[in-house]
């Protein structure tokens, strides 16, 4: 007796079930619909269930996997997927093509989802020695798109290669369009000069039969070169097309790609901050790759054009740049962390982001499949470099950008780099350098020709201050100077050369520089205050401090900076001495202290002499501007 006579139900009939498995497997492998792909699988994997069918059951969950990876993007969808084609497998004979294609694909989700590929590289050379062409097709795929990283370009262009001459082997059209596209993609991700070869022969290809899936990941490449050429108009217009294709096509990344590209136009277009609200929605969608951290990245740097200093920095440290995955989004991540990291001028995210960054320098920056490209990564080391104080390493990395963004044809990255060299330039050389001013210049009129807005210059005085500034970065301290930076390490000098320099004319008792107790007199006062309670209390809290820092830098066998920071305390611990009276009462000073004069000068000429190791040019000017003694005085010239 069959089910149905069992049950009294009416079951679907067999050919039911087949026409849905070759309308799926046809929208898939041939027309690469993704959304009708789904709506077939779905349908026959219910049949199949019905049927009691595992071989139909195994197919069915098998297409549902998609041609890329993680097409399933909410949590719910995806281990919905993965638990059909977990129990499928279990029904049919672990021998079989259709199991082995199921473990090809289980692998390569899983290894996709960690942001790693051993698995997936693993299994790849099981299924080589197989003989089974199809599980061999689908796995150099799915490998291929666990290998989007930086550093996997070579073994890449191998598997794209090996792909389209296995597609001679399945005679499925569609491998043949994803082993073109896959190396296509290879070539613009390497800055290949021919790339656009690749993409001409995918193009003749659709031309004959559409894909969608392969069109709209064509599509977004026109779109990026569309942006390199600085059309930006008519770029936002095909960003626009590209979309709507990609949803037709059922493309789960549809959307972020299109907020990628529209975020590569307005940042050339120096409108960043108008995304802040797009941005803070994707950030949270469900439809974005786990291992995706650009949008993020990217709503960082918008914050930080807006002005939102808070809200940049809280959304850089939730990015924790050391342990972001290597994927295909990372470049693109990392360009968004070095820029807000020189707007919020944080030198020590910029030396971490340039040492990881190094090893890349030749590559272009490419979001996924060449959704956008935002020019060379000597341009993300070169502003690393700027934002760390290094000028020389910056204006060398810069000028590489320059000539890497000419020749990958993207002239509004090479406008940026330009512009950011002549600022380069000029913080090493002076603002009246001549090379620095025709960069400056050159770059402007390109902007201008392209309809972009160059950033404002980071990290140097404004043209009406001539004097110095000092700013504190954490262990360092950032010393602008005529249009020069340097950056210097702490010291209790470089803290009392910061206050004369927050008071250029001022003259202040060595003394209170010392005890770290100055306040501005009162206008037409001359004489020294007395030592009231709260000086006091602050020379006491002063003597704990140098008592620690005695000790560590004694334990670092750096007795020089030890024995300054020993006399500046046997000055204090005199003048506590001499303040305080019978019972412990303050008294008034009598006059000048010639310790403090000699420890307070020691100081200030051992962090002149550090300024003048990284800048020359500072450390002579500041030399000349700052007088030591019983009063010190910074004087601006």
């Amino acid at each position: 007796m069959g089910v149905a006579q069992q049950t009294g139900v009416l079951l679907p009939s067999c050919p039911d079930l087949k026409l849905a498995l070759v309308l799926g497997e046809r929208a898939l492998f041939v027309n690469g619909d993704l959304q009708t792909a789904r709506r077939w699988f779905d349908s026959a994997y219910r049949l199949a269930e019905l049927c009691g069918d595992p071989s139909s059951l195994a197919r069915a969950a098998l297409g549902l996997g998609g041609i890329w990876v993680h097409e399933h993007r909410t949590c719910a969808e995806s281990e919905m997927v993965r638990a059909r084609q977990r129990h499928a497998l279990s029904l049919i004979d672990p021998r079989s093509s259709t199991a082995l294609r199921l473990r090809v694909r289980l692998r390569g989700e899983e290894d996709y989802r960690a942001g790693r590929h051993a698995t997936i590289m693993e299994l790849l050379a099981e299924v080589r020695g197989s003989g089974d062409g199809q599980a061999l097709a689908e796995a150099l795929s799915l490998a291929h798109h666990c290998l989007l990283g930086p550093g996997h370009a070579a073994i890449r262009l191998e598997l794209a290669s090996e792909l389209i001459g296995q597609a001679a082997v399945t005679e499925r059209r569609g491998d043949l369009l994803m082993g073109l596209l896959w190396r296509t993609v290879d070539l613009y991700l390497a800055a290949d000069p021919h790339a656009e070869r690749g993409l001409e022969e995918l193009r003749g290809l659709l031309a004959r039969h559409d894909h969608l899936a392969v069109g709209y990941v064509a599509d977004a490449i026109e779109v990026m070169l569309t942006i390199r050429a600085g059309r930006f108009a008519e770029a936002e217009k095909r960003a626009g097309e590209c979309f709507e294709r990609g949803v037709a096509a059922g493309d789960m990344d549809a959307t972020g790609w299109y907020g990628g590209q529209l975020g590569a136009i307005r940042w050339f277009q120096g409108r960043a901050a108008e995304l802040l609200p797009v941005l803070s929605d994707l950030v949270s969608s469900p439809t974005l790759s786990p291992i995706d951290n650009s949008y993020l990245a990217g709503l960082a740097l918008a914050a930080a054009v807006a002005g939102d200093r808070r809200a940049a920095a809280g959304h850089l440290a939730r990015l924790r740049v050391e342990e972001m995955p290597g994927s295909s989004t990372w470049l693109v991540s990392m360009y968004c962390v070095v820029e807000t990291a020189h707007l919020l001028q944080d030198p020590d995210t910029a030396a971490r982001a340039y040492a990881l960054l190094r090893p890349f320098a030749d590559l272009p920056v490419v979001a996924s499949l060449g959704v956008a490209c935002f020019g060379s990564v000597h341009h993300s080391l070169g502003m690393a470099a700027l934002t760390t104080g290094d000028l020389p390493t910056a204006v060398e990395h810069l000028r590489a950008a320059v000539r890497g963004n000419l020749a990958l044809g993207h002239w509004p990255a090479a406008a940026l780099s330009r512009w950011r060299l002549g600022q380069a330039l000029a913080l090493r050389d002076g603002t009246r350098d001549q090379a620095a001013a025709r960069e400056q210049a050159a770059a402007a009129r390109e902007a201008r020709e392209l309809g972009m807005v160059l950033p404002a210059v980071v990290g140097r005085s404004s043209a009406g201050q001539d004097g110095c500034r000092l700013r504190r970065r954490g262990r360092h301290w950032q010393v602008e100077l005529g249009g020069r930076l340097a950056l210097v390490d702490h010291s209790v000098g470089m803290g009392h050369l910061a206050t004369l320099v927050a008071n250029p004319g001022r003259e202040i008792l060595a003394a209170d520089l010392a005890a770290g107790a100055w306040t501005r007199e009162p206008e037409g006062g001359s004489a020294q205050p007395v030592l009231d309670e709260q000086a006091r209390d602050t020379y006491r809290q002063r003597l704990g401090r140098l008592e620690a820092e005695i000790d560590e830098l004694e334990s670092m066998n750096d007795l020089e900076r030890a024995a300054g920071l020993r006399l500046e305390r046997e000055w204090l611990v005199a003048e506590l001495a001499a303040a305080t009276g019978i019972g412990g009462r303050a008294r008034p000073f009598t006059g000048s202290e010639e310790r403090a004069r000699i420890a307070v000068g020691k100081a200030i000429r051992r962090a002149l002499a550090r300024i003048s190791a990284v800048d020359p040019a500072i450390g002579e000017e500041l030399r000349a501007t700052v007088q030591t003694g019983l009063r010190c005085c910074y004087r601006p010239r």
